[in-house]
């Protein structure tokens, strides 16, 4: 059974394991309708939060969980309550349920490299073995952190069953959506003035051959998934070449709360940090134990979203030079405020 199969990597996922003869039946959970056609694939519109949750894996005799019900964008479900909920009570609920059913012997469960946080005082490279140095306090992150905790305690009822986490970096690729692919494809780009973060991708193909892997196999344990290699903001940048809007950091919240709000881009906060500081994760533990190379590295993942781009573009010039103005206009109005404590003019 895998939750969130109307998202991307979920529907890609399911008609990945399709393919394999092996797999006698591939349950699909979620609100919303896949985005493709399956062959063999058996839709349930059901909610991860309801108990009847446990009536769907009972009658489908489901073997092998793999949860990708985890939602980074809060403005598609309806606000950060509403997301908030159903990652959290509903990955609480899913893991109840998973808890009585006799046949369950694997469980894969989708996280982030978000939960490692980040902050100016990070080390270089983050391991699986490293405590959360600063814990995230809002977001997909918080919400990761959460749902990795229930699981590890469903590891500890169910001593019996294979209990595999994958953290996985920002995804990347030419036919997923997400809060970065959106950020990159902003005419102009705004980027936190002074700051030039390290960042590290993970292309959707990788991201697919990872869980099919984790699903088909038996590796239990956290791992990292990421490509090889980082790029600056700045490299990535002129990868995708865009101009780059430097922004003074005490701006940059508020400017991505007024995108979020005109429907711009869906940003969660807790990605702001990482366009601030970036953020890496070491990858050994993947490659030893799945025997899993990438097949793009995190340059050539960027290289593939840019080439290949199936939307058109959305803006002339003169609507692009429009936009900047109105983000300079949003930054004079804030530092005005500031200057008059607060007070409009």
């Amino acid at each position: 059974m895998i939750t969130g199969i109307g998202r991307h990597l979920g529907a890609k996922l399911a008609q990945r394991l399709e393919a394999d003869p092996d797999v006698e039946a591939i349950i699909g959970v979620d609100l919303e309708e896949p985005e493709f056609d399956f062959d063999r694939t058996e839709f349930v519109r059901a909610d991860i939060r309801n108990p009847l949750i446990l009536k769907v894996m009972e009658s489908a005799e489901v073997d092998t969980l793999v949860h990708l019900g985890v939602i980074a964008t809060p403005t598609r479900v309806g606000g950060r309550s509403a997301m908030k909920e159903i990652n959290v009570i509903g990955s609480l609920q899913l893991l109840a349920a998973s808890q009585k059913i006799e046949r369950l012997r694997k469980v894969v469960t989708k996280s982030t490299t978000a939960v490692y946080g980040a902050s100016p005082r990070d080390p270089a490279v983050f391991t699986e073995d490293m405590s959360l140095r600063a814990r995230p306090t809002t977001g997909y992150a918080k919400d990761a952190v959460e749902v990795e905790q229930y699981a590890r305690d469903f590891g500890r009822r169910r001593t019996d069953v294979a209990l595999t986490v994958l953290r996985f970096a920002n995804f990347m690729g030419s036919e997923i959506e997400t809060p970065l692919t959106r950020y990159f494809s902003f005419p102009v780009v705004p980027t936190a003035l002074g700051y030039d973060p390290r960042i590290q991708l993970i292309h959707e193909d990788d991201a697919v051959d990872v869980l099919y892997r984790a699903t088909r196999e038996d590796h239990p344990g956290i791992f990292n998934v990421a490509a090889d290699g980082v790029l600056l903001l700045s490299q990535a940048l002129r990868i995708c070449g865009k101009p780059a809007l430097p922004v003074p950091l005490a701006f940059a919240a508020p400017l991505a709360g007024a995108l979020r709000r005109f429907g711009v881009v869906d940003f969660p906060r807790d990605q702001l940090h990482f366009l601030v500081f970036g953020r890496v994760a070491d990858t050994a533990r993947l490659k030893d134990r799945f025997g899993f190379q990438p097949a793009f590295t995190t340059r050539q993942a960027l290289e593939e979203f840019v080439s290949g781009q199936k939307f058109q573009r959305l803006v002339t010039p003169e609507r692009a030079e429009a936009w900047q103005q109105d983000v300079y206009d949003f930054l004079r109005r804030k530092r005005d405020e500031a200057a008059t404590g607060g007070r409009r003019r």
